[in-house]
């Protein structure tokens, strides 16, 4: 199964319906594609970090999607953003890889860290050697 995280930016000065209108269609070109939604993230309108297509803002959405065996959705969907007058830049990404790395890294850790043994065990440094507490001087008679 591959997991992809399609991210776009709408012109910052659509309502509210509109936005809607698009976050549906391009899910609905995903399910007919035969992938399925995890997750649909809206994060609003923020700053762009530079002038896109004459915009300094933009209406931010995210869409996680996994599809099984349909490689070639993406692409569509891309084909399709490319078409929309009103997405000013948009990004998809396959994340399935880089899950399964992070989790393999994060098993590899807790593995190696379960086999630590606890600082009070004493597995620091090796202490110094004690010295010979010194002799008390001679008495004088």
């Amino acid at each position: 199964m591959r997991i992809y995280e399609l991210i776009f930016i709408l012109k910052p000065g659509m309502p509210d319906e509109e936005i809607d209108a698009i976050v549906e269609q391009f899910s609905g070109i995903i399910t007919e594609g035969e992938g399925v939604i995890n997750k649909i993230d809206r994060w609003g309108k923020r700053r762009l970090a530079y002038r896109v297509k004459g915009q300094r803002d933009g209406y931010y959405i995210l869409i996680d999607y996994s599809v099984e065996s349909n490689s070639k959705l993406s692409k569509e969907v891309e084909r399709r953003l490319r078409v929309v007058d009103d997405v000013i830049k948009y990004l998809t990404v396959r994340v399935d890889e880089a899950r399964k790395r992070d989790e393999k890294l994060k098993a590899k850790r807790d593995k190696r860290n379960s086999r630590k043994p606890a600082p009070s065990e004493g597995r620091g440094l090796p202490s110094a050697p004690q010295r010979p507490a010194p002799a008390a001087p001679p008495e004088a008679e």
